[in-house]
């Protein structure tokens, strides 16, 4: 027992060194975990900030592009607007084309009523080919005012389509 007791004082001198390590490791370990708390802290608060400028230019950036289309969009239908104007117009011109022609097949018809027989004969077939022309005629001109109409909004809807890409490609 005697050496237990002669031991002792430098098991416990060891006691304290390695208490003494562990405690100044667990230190280091606890101000570098701290450390390393603060920088990962420190950039999540940069993160957010940045994500939070990224999402503001973006919103920024979205409504532009949406003024952009609301422009084309507004240009577009005052193009289709127009015409539309114009195609009524021009049916209406067409009206009173197609009033002249009617008005001609009429003459013709009444007026192959009289004279001799052999140019009543032909002027019946003169105003039966008068008449089916005159409808030809306004059959035509109806579908061109129709078509023309169609190409037109056609059109105007193309125009609009390539303002909304132009402004969103810009």
């Amino acid at each position: 027992m005697s050496i237990l007791l002669r031991l002792l004082p430098y098991i416990a001198a060891l006691a304290l060194v390695a208490g003494a390590l562990f405690g100044a490791y667990h230190h280091g370990v606890t101000v570098t975990d701290s450390k390393w708390q603060a920088q990962w802290y420190a950039r999540d608060t940069r993160d957010e900030a940045a994500r939070a400028a990224n999402e503001s230019a973006a919103r920024v950036l979205e409504q532009a592009y949406q003024q952009s289309i609301n422009k084309a969009v507004q240009d577009g239908q005052r193009i289709i607007d127009q015409a539309t104007a114009d195609a009524s117009t021009a049916r209406a011109s067409a009206d009173g084309l197609r009033g002249a022609a009617d008005k001609l097949a009429a003459r013709l018809a009444a007026s192959e009523a009289g004279g001799n027989s052999c140019t009543a004969a032909a002027s019946k077939a003169a105003a039966r080919a008068a008449t089916v022309l005159a409808d030809v005629l306004k059959r035509a001109d109806q579908r061109a005012g129709d078509l023309a109409e169609v190409a037109d909004q056609a059109r105007a809807r193309g125009v609009t389509c390539e303002q909304a890409y132009d402004g969103l490609s810009k």
